[in-house]
C-alpha cells in the first residue's frame, strides 16, 4: 500500500528510510527580483502619459506609412477615396451634394471632406490623416487631463486602444472625426454647455448618430437649455447655407437615402439572411450596391423588415427615452443632483447609440465608433461600473477588425467561420445595449438602498440605483 502513496516532503516514494529523492532546485533570488522589477516597471509605464502619447503617435504614423502608396499615386485609400472623388467631382463640375442632388450624408459632412482638398487632391490623404491626428489628440489630451486628477489612466488607454484596433476605419472614415467631438462634448457638458451644444450639433450634421447624445443631454442635463439653444443656432447656420445655395429640396435627402436601403451584411438585423446565404437557401445572396458602395444581403421574407426596420428602431428608442426621463425625474427630487447627471447622460447616450446599431438595417464596421467615445468618458467618470461594457467593447473592436478588413472577402464568399465571428460580434453589441437598458431601468425604478449624496466630477456615487 505504501507504494501507492505519493511522496512527501521531497522524498522519493520508493526510497528507504535513510534515503532521499531527487533534490528540488533552490529558488533563484536574482531571477525573482528581476521578474518583480520588470512587473513594477511595466505597471509604472502603464501609468505614464508619455507612453500613451508614444503609442498614440505610433498608431497614426503606422497608418500614414501604410497609405503612402496611395499618396504617391495622388489617390486615397478606403472610404477616403470615395470622399476625394465626391469633392473632386463637385469642385470641377459644380454639381454639389445636398446643394444640387440627393446625398447619403447630412450637409455638414461637406466640411470635413472639403478640408483635405485645401492643398490639392494629390495630398488629400495626407491632410485627412493630419486632421484625424489633431482631433484624436485633442480628445486624448482632455481625457488625460481629467484622468490624471484621479490617478487612473484607464480611459485614455481605452481610447488609444480602440483607435489602434479599429485603425482601418477609425482613421479612414467620417466617424473617426465625429467620435473625438463627442468625447470633448461629454467632458465639458457641465462646465461649458455652449461648447458641448455646438460640438454635438456640428457632429450630428456630419453623421446622424450624435443625435443620441443630444437627446440624452436634453433629457438628463440641467444645462439642457444652454446647450440646446447653442445647438439650434448652429443648425440654423447649416440650414441657412444650404438654403442660400439652393439646396432646400435636398436638405433632408439623407433621411430618404437611408430609409430606402436594404439589409447591409454587417447589421444585426441581417443575420438571418446572412446565414440563409451561407446555408445556400434559394433566393438568398449577397450583392453590391454600386451607388452607396456597400454590401447587402437579400432573401426570402426580407421585404417586411426592410420596410419596417426603421419603425422598430424608433419604437425602441422612444422606450429608452421614457426610461431616461423617468430616471431624470427621480433624480430631480434630490438637492444638487449635478454630480449624477453625467451618469444618466452617458447611460442614455450609450443605450440610444447601441439601439441605433442593434435595431438598424444598415451596419458598417465604423458604427462601433459610435460607442467608444461614450464608454471612454464612462470609464473616466466611474471606472468600476463601466469596466464591463469597456471590456466587451474591446472584444467587439477586435472581432470587427477581424471581419473587416482581414476576413471580409471570406465573408462575402459566404464563409462559415467569418459569418460566425460576425454573429458573435453582433451578439456582444446586443449585450452592451441590454447592459445600458438595464442600468437605466434600475435608475428609473429600483429603490435607493444607500443614501444618495452629491459628489464632484468623477468621484464615487453612494447608490445602487445605476
Amino acid at each position: 500500500m505504501s507504494g501507492l502513496l505519493p511522496a512527501r516532503g521531497g522524498r522519493d516514494a520508493d526510497a528507504g528510510p535513510g534515503e532521499t529523492g531527487p533534490e528540488q532546485p533552490a529558488p533563484n533570488p536574482t531571477a525573482a527580483a528581476s521578474t518583480y522589477t520588470r512587473m513594477v516597471l511595466l505597471a509604472r509605464a502603464s501609468r505614464s502619459p508619455l507612453l500613451i502619447w508614444i503609442v498614440f503617435a505610433a498608431v497614426h504614423i503606422a497608418v500614414f506609412v501604410g497609405t503612402l502608396p496611395f499618396t504617391f499615386r495622388g489617390t486615397a485609400g478606403g472610404d477616403v477615396s470615395v470622399y476625394q472623388g465626391w469633392m473632386h467631382h463637385a469642385i470641377f463640375t459644380g454639381d454639389w451634394p445636398v446643394f444640387d442632388h440627393d446625398w447619403v450624408y447630412p450637409a455638414g459632412a461637406l466640411v470635413p471632406m472639403l478640408i483635405p482638398a485645401v492643398l490639392g487632391f494629390g495630398l488629400y490623404q495626407v491632410v485627412w490623416l493630419v486632421l484625424m491626428a489633431v482631433v484624436n489628440g485633442v480628445a486624448l489630451w482632455l481625457l488625460l487631463d481629467k484622468s490624471k486628477r484621479r490617478h487612473d489612466l484607464t480611459a485614455p488607454w481605452f481610447w488609444v486602444a480602440t483607435i489602434a484596433i479599429l485603425a482601418p476605419v477609425a482613421l479612414m472614415r467620417l466617424e473617426g472625426l465625429v467620435g473625438p467631438a463627442v468625447v470633448v462634448a461629454l467632458l465639458v457638458v457641465t462646465a461649458r454647455p455652449r461648447v458641448a451644444g455646438f460640438l454635438l450639433a456640428a457632429a450630428t450634421w456630419i453623421k446622424v448618430w450624435p443625435a443620441a447624445v443630444v437627446l440624452a443631454m436634453v433629457i438628463a442635463s440641467s444645462k439642457r437649455w444652454i446647450a440646446l439653444v447653442t445647438g439650434i443656432l448652429t443648425s440654423a447656420v447649416v440650414v441657412g447655407v444650404v438654403l442660400a445655395a439652393g439646396g432646400a429640396r435636398y436638405l433632408t435627402s439623407f433621411v430618404g437615402e437611408q430609409g430606402s436601403r436594404g439589409l447591409q451584411i454587417e447589421a444585426p438585423f441581417a443575420a438571418p439572411w446572412l446565414w440563409m446565404t451561407v446555408a445556400g437557401v434559394p433566393g438568398a445572396h449577397i450583392y453590391h450596391d454600386h451607388k452607396l458602395v456597400t454590401e447587402e444581403v437579400t432573401g426570402p421574407g426580407d421585404s417586411w423588415l426592410i420596410s419596417n426596420g426603421t419603425l422598430i428602431m424608433v419604437v425602441v428608442m422612444v422606450a429608452l427615452l421614457v426610461l431616461l426621463a423617468l430616471a431624470t425625474r427621480r433624480l430631480s427630487a434630490f438637492a444638487k443632483p449635478l454630480g449624477r447627471e453625467l451618469d444618466l447622460v452617458l447611460l442614455g447616450a450609450l443605450g440610444l447609440a447601441a439601439a441605433f446599431i442593434v435595431f438598424n438595417k444598415v451596419g458598417s464596421p465604423q458604427y462601433v465608433l459610435w460607442l467608444t467615445p461614450i464608454v471612454a468618458v464612462g470609464l473616466m467618470t466611474k471606472r468600476s461600473e463601466w469596466r464591463f461594457p469597456g471590456a466587451v467593447l474591446i472584444i467587439v473592436c477586435v472581432l470587427t477588425t477581424l471581419v473587416y478588413p482581414v476576413l471580409y472577402d471570406d465573408l462575402l464568399a459566404g464563409g462559415v467561420g467569418t459569418a460566425l465571428l460576425l454573429t458573435v460580434r453582433n451578439l456582444l453589441l446586443i449585450v452592451i445595449f441590454v447592459w445600458a437598458t438595464y442600468r437605466l431601468a434600475r435608475a428609473a425604478f429600483v429603490p435607493v438602498t444607500l443614501p444618495l449624496s452629491t459628489r464632484p466630477f468623477g468621484s464615487e456615487v453612494r447608490t445602487r440605483s445605476y
